[in-house]
Order: C-alpha cells, then structure tokens, then sequence
C-alpha cells in the first residue's frame, strides 16, 4: 500500500525513490511487523484472559507442563495480524507471488483457528480430527501446485531443484502439483508437532524465515541467481518482505512466547507459519532446502513417526514421549535449556542452507 501509495511521487519527490529498492522495503516491513507486535501482544493477553482462552494442558504429558494450563493461546492471531499489516504496507501488491503466500498463510491460520476454537470452547478438547484436518490442509496445497503447474507465473519452472547440484533438474511435470502440496502439509504439521515448549517453534521459525528471505531475493535477483547458478524465479524478490514481516512477527511474538510463556501460538500460529515458510520455498525454487532450513522441525515430525511405527510394529517406544523434544524432558533436562539448544541448533542449519548455494 505504502508502496503504491508513495512511490509514485519519486518524480516530484525524489526521497521516495527508495521505494523501488526492496531492501528499504525489506526493511520497512520487520521494522513495523516488529513495532505491531510487541505494541498489540500486552492487549491481546488481557483480551485472550478476559474470554479465559487458555491453553489446555494433556494429562499423559510431562508434569512440569500442568502450571502451563490457561496461559493465554491463539497468539498466532499476534503473529499473523502482524505479518499481513506489514506485507500489505509494504509489499508490491501486483506480485502474484505475494498474494499466493498470503492466501496459504490465511486458510491455514484458519483452520488452525478452528482448531484452536474446538479446544478452548470445550467443543471438543482434541479439537479437529486427524483426517479433517488433513484435507483442509490440502485444498490450498494442492491450489497452490496447481496455479503454478497450470497457469504458471512468469514461466515458474516444475524442475526440482537438488541442493549441493547443479546440473540435475528432474521435471515432475504434473506431479509437482503433488509434490507441492506433500511440502506444504508437511510442514504446517512439522511445526505444529515442534510447538510444545515455551519459544521452542518460534525460534526456528525466525531463522528459517530469514534464511528464506535471503533466498527469495537472491532467486529473484537475475545477475546474482546467474552467480550462484541458482533457478532465477522472476518477481520472487518481492517475497523477500514477506519473508522480513514473518522475522519482525516473530521476534515480536518471541518476547511474549519466551519462557516462562505469557502467550502461546497455538494451531492458529503453528499450522500457519509452517505452511507459510514451506510456500516461500516453493516459490522461490528451494524446496527440498527446506529439510535443512527446517531441520528441527524435521527432526521432530520424524521422532513421532518413529514412535508411532515402531509402537504399532513391536509395542516398544523408540523415545520415552515424542515428540522429541518431550524425550528430553522426561531424561531431566531443563526446558530452557532444550530450547535454547534447538535454537542453536536451527541457526547453524540456516547458515548451512546458504553455504550450499556455492556447494554445488
């Protein structure tokens, strides 16, 4: 909007030619995703405790976890009303790309904001079935596959980029739809799964988008994707101040999320985010980085499905509780010291993931 609105007064004032350059915009966007959430987070505790939304607590979990019921959730509320301002002031709203991204974020945050609803409502206390939720993860998903696939934008390209290559491409041709729509469940439920600590999901999730965010504007640079021998997506430079208002959001969200937690994400934040960040590495050509960016999140939805086979196959558990993160606790560990190793563990994948755009 401010975009729209300021740079075409470049002519008449020349202050406004910064507008063109979406580093300023880039910038412009954490800064107020940032300024957003740290000034709406005190005003949505108080209205969360008012409504007494509260976070519900499982009984099979660990004990430590029971001073944590009705600590105000559906902070994802916070996170994605911050985003979305701030795409809005300061992206270029004729990008397609940007509004893709936006529509994946809003269907997930959604429904995760029925979820969340069901739980705190007393509706129904596990709140959406496994297999409901599934398919309305994969109604937008799959859209989203199937705009690019049937009516690509700016000649999107179905080859799949492998990292640490080069030279190999495969075409999925139609099945990238698939393919799409595989990431983008995947992780909306990935982070999901990591969300179980105080700041645990958030952390990753600011690093992960700041990885994406350095990524979409190398893809989108033509002589720098040229460079790097990376795939030139046109117009994905734009999505870099999406990716910025998602780190502004985050570090707003993280100074109320942080432990001890005065909000939580809840569904609303979790499934929205995932979804987000896997739809920005769709569009901007890295998607199988995404294992290594995301490698936290990775890891935890694979400790649940290694618990889960291995119950159903033997009736032994590989961990003592997945997912993982909970492993760690039941065997002593400090909470705040699980997270801050995860986080640690989330920025070295992230400096990971850009050293591979030279190792190829």
């Amino acid at each position: 909007m401010l975009y729209h609105l300021l740079f075409p007064l470049r002519e008449t004032y020349s202050v406004f030619n910064v507008f063109r350059y979406v580093t300023f915009r880039t910038a412009g966007a954490i800064i107020t995703a940032l300024l957003i959430s740290l000034l709406l987070g005190p005003i949505l505790i108080r209205k969360l405790r008012q409504l007494q939304i509260g976070q519900s607590i499982r009984n099979d979990g660990p004990e430590s976890h029971l001073k944590k019921a009705g600590t105000p959730t559906m902070g994802g509320l916070l996170i994605l009303t911050s985003v979305f301002i701030s795409t809005l002031l300061w992206a270029n709203l004729t990008n397609r790309f940007v509004w893709l991204v936006l529509f994946c974020a809003a269907w997930m945050g959604a429904l995760g904001f029925a979820d969340d609803y069901l739980k705190v409502a007393g509706k129904n206390s596990k709140g959406l079935s496994v297999r409901t939720k599934l398919v309305w993860q994969l109604i937008p998903s799959l859209l989203v596959g199937a705009v690019l696939y049937v009516n690509p934008v700016d000649a999107f390209t179905t080859k799949l980029a492998i990292p640490f290559f080069k030279n190999w491409m495969p075409d999925l041709g139609w099945g990238y739809i698939i393919f799409v729509a595989l990431v983008i469940v995947g992780s909306s439920n990935a982070v999901n799964l990591t969300d179980g600590l105080d700041g645990l999901a958030i952390g990753p999730i600011l690093m992960a988008a700041a990885a994406y965010t350095v990524l979409a504007y190398i893809a989108g640079h033509a002589a720098i994707a040229h460079y790097l021998q990376v795939v030139f997506v046109r117009g994905s430079s734009e999505l870099t101040v999406f990716g910025g208002a998602i780190v502004g959001a985050s570090l707003g969200f993280l100074w109320y999320n942080a432990y001890p937690a005065q909000l939580f994400m809840g569904d609303t934040g979790s499934l929205a985010l995932g979804a987000a960040l896997a739809t920005l590495a769709v569009l901007v050509k890295n998607e199988l980085l995404l294992l290594i960016v995301g490698g936290v999140f990775a890891a935890e939805a694979i400790s649940v499905i290694l618990q889960v086979f291995s119950y159903r196959a033997t009736g032994r558990r590989v961990f003592r509780m997945a997912p993982i993160h909970h492993h760690y606790e039941l065997n002593g560990m400090a909470e705040p010291k699980i997270i801050v190793r995860f986080w640690i563990i989330s920025f070295i994948l992230a400096l990971l993931s850009l050293t591979t755009l030279k190792l190829r």
